[in-house]
């Protein structure tokens, strides 16, 4: 995934980081601040996860949220 992609999105995407991954606290997600290394090194911290599976779930949610997103823009 593009670090572009989701810096282009982070307004939309820090309350639902915050829903996701309730241990991150606003200081890490202000941090992240869009970046991608950022969020997979903050769920490593948090979470005890080895970078293989933050990289996925930050994918798969990634992804989920597009969809979601976009089935909505798209029922309008």
């Amino acid at each position: 995934m593009s670090q572009d992609m989701i810096k282009g999105e982070w307004q939309q995407l820090k309350g639902k980081v915050r829903q996701w991954w309730g241990d991150l606290s606003e200081d890490d997600v202000a941090r992240i601040d869009g970046s991608i290394d950022k969020l997979v090194g903050a769920l490593r911290e948090r979470y005890g996860y080895e970078k293989d599976r933050a990289l996925a779930e930050v994918n798969r949610r990634i992804e989920e949220f597009r969809n979601k997103s976009h089935k909505e823009h798209v029922d309008r």
